[in-house]
């Protein structure tokens, strides 16, 4: 073990697994869990050790184990020369790590053995028939450390991959007919899953124990502040009205069409963002009521154009999470600095708790990414009443995608065809 000081809490959860190799850390978002992963990781003693993570949070782990846990030899597996040197020396005690997406670009990496693999995030291969998945199904890990937020809140029908990394062999068909109620809804003509609930849920959780999941929810372990919640409503343009009914409309010189159901929630979803002025001024106006920290969540590349073209006018330092990289200046060093995150590059993981307001400027169609991005400010050390404010064009799409989120449901092509079709009827 390092000399890191932990909470009770996360003492007590290394405690409970401390004499098993397969565990999975099933704890509420803000509670700590990368550093008792890397607790658990460095108590397990593995000489090789492989940690996939997002492409965001390379640097963040890289940082913890060099700067907190004083270990040297840590790989970035994203570099070539890297990969290789990680590869060729075998005997040195050596951390390497490597994100989601590149993984399984990677080939090499399936000759480990004898090695403790951590999944940061783990529900990222909560989709098995993934490229990524696949491959980090068929690693022959002697230790497996799982680290996500998402069980604490149910989400059962994603853990099947999951529990065969640790070393349930229960078959998919088995796990869905004991513990998952749902149903086909074939009234669109192809057969949608619909979850239903769950059942044998006690039973459930006794075999996760079992397999070294420990579930902890942040309510009985700290009290963090307040959340408030407020939609800002904007009225739908025209040319969202106009798009909706013809499926087709030039924009900004721009044709969209929505020649199939794809493109067409794609544009519509555009259309209450980038493209809608009354959302852009009245993001002007919600920063301009404010001094503070703002974190602003979004969607697509033009969206963080014109939101930052606002941004600059009205004097303020910007920052970014996204595909591109990261800057993060304005988040740590200005008191009034606004940090964009686009969802998919730092929904999870980052700690924010320097900011106590979120601006959701677009929804995104992932409950998961959803429900991570609010916990980046509340969470463990935020004193402050966290707010949170969802510009939302009423009568819209993204009233649908909200009111799928709340149910901690993905709102998917298949469910927008399945209004558009019953709109219809």
């Amino acid at each position: 073990m390092s000399n890191i000081v932990l909470y009770p809490h996360q003492k007590e959860g290394l405690k409970q697994v401390e004499n098993l190799n397969h565990v999975a850390f099933y704890w509420d978002m803000g509670l700590g869990k990368t550093f008792v992963g890397a607790e658990k990781l460095i108590q397990l003693g593995s000489k090789i050790n492989l940690v996939i993570c997002q492409k965001s949070k390379i640097q963040d782990w890289i940082d913890h184990f060099i700067d907190v846990c004083k270990i040297p030899y840590i790989y970035n597996l994203t570099n070539k020369q890297e990969l290789n040197e990680f590869l060729s020396n075998y005997r040195e005690y050596k951390i390497g790590i490597i994100n989601y997406d590149l993984v399984f670009r990677r080939p090499e990496l399936k000759q480990l053995k004898d090695f403790t693999l951590l999944l940061d995030e783990s529900s990222l291969i909560q989709h098995e028939t993934a490229k990524r998945s696949k491959f980090i199904l068929k690693l022959s890990p002697k230790n497996v450390i799982l680290l996500s937020g998402t069980p604490t809140g149910g989400k059962y029908e994603n853990l099947w991959s999951q529990l065969h990394l640790l070393g349930w062999k229960i078959s998919k068909d088995m796990f869905y007919n004991q513990y998952i109620s749902y149903h086909w809804d074939d009234s669109n003509g192809f057969p949608l899953m619909v979850i239903d609930g769950y059942k044998n849920e006690e039973r459930l959780k006794k075999k996760m124990r079992k397999h070294g999941c420990q579930f902890l929810k942040t309510e009985g372990v700290f009290d963090l502040p307040e959340q408030i919640h407020q939609s800002i409503n904007i009225p739908i343009s025209k040319e969202y009205k106009k798009f909706h009914k013809d499926s087709i409309i030039t924009i900004n010189d721009q044709e969209l069409v929505g020649d199939t159901t794809l493109t067409k929630m794609l544009y519509e979803r555009q259309l209450c963002g980038q493209y809608c002025d009354d959302k852009l001024d009245a993001f002007a106006d919600l920063i301009n009521s404010t001094n503070d920290r703002l974190i602003v969540f979004y969607n697509f590349n033009e969206e963080l154009h014109k939101l930052r073209k606002i941004a600059e006018e009205c004097g303020r330092e910007i920052g970014f999470v996204n595909g591109s990289g990261r800057s993060m200046y304005a988040y740590e060093e200005c008191t009034d600095g606004i940090l964009f995150i686009q969802y998919q590059a730092g929904a999870m993981g980052l700690n924010l708790q320097k900011a106590n307001k979120i601006i959701y400027f677009t929804p995104p169609l992932s409950s998961e990414l959803f429900e991570q991005s609010k916990k980046r400010i509340h969470r463990i050390g935020q004193d402050k009443t966290c707010f949170y404010y969802y510009l939302t064009c009423k009568g819209s799409i993204e009233e649908k995608i909200y009111k799928t989120l709340a149910m901690r449901r993905d709102y998917t092509e298949a469910l927008f065809e399945l209004e558009n079709c019953t709109k219809n009827l």
